[in-house]
């Protein structure tokens, strides 16, 4: 079982002026047999604040996948890049790049994401859009490919493709 957190970064969501679609877009398309989702929380766009949260479900929570969703464009406010680069040991392009390049045969302002992934311990953070649209697509992207990675960075199967 994939132990996973969902967080939403939006100010307006913090505060109770707008439901969340998106986090509950993404926990209905992880399946129950392989994701649990032990962790759900609104945040508001505030890099210190979600700098703490990725730290804690990493380090303490012990989660082996984050997704984030929301604060990858190009607002001021928008900084779940930068959090996520100040807490990941290492940095996962391709995830990044996979989720652009399938974006950009749905719309051209996929060019404007700054979505990343990266990993800290046993912790894969995932960066998504914040619409519940973008968010499914660019996880369906990358969602077969997470349980194998997953389970090489926890200890679980060789790096070896037999």
């Amino acid at each position: 079982m994939i132990k996973t957190a969902i967080i939403t970064v939006s100010d307006k969501g913090s505060r109770g002026e707008r439901e969340d679609g998106t986090g509950e877009a993404l926990k209905n398309m992880l399946d129950p047999n392989y994701y649990s989702i032990d962790y759900y929380k609104i945040i508001p766009d505030e890099l210190d604040k979600i700098v703490e949260e990725l730290v804690y479900l990493s380090d303490d929570l012990k989660v082996n996948l984050v997704l984030t969703n929301g604060g990858t464009g190009f607002s001021k406010r928008d900084v779940t890049p930068e959090a996520t680069m100040k807490v990941i040991k290492k940095y996962v392009p391709g995830i990044g790049e996979v989720m652009r390049s399938e974006s950009l045969k749905v719309t051209p302002k996929a060019a404007l994401s700054r979505a990343i992934a990266g990993i800290r311990n046993d912790t894969l953070i995932i960066n998504l859009p914040g619409s519940p649209k973008g968010a499914v697509e660019n996880l369906q992207a990358v969602l077969p490919a997470l349980p194998h990675g997953i389970d090489i960075l926890t200890g679980k199967a060789s790096e070896c493709a037999r």
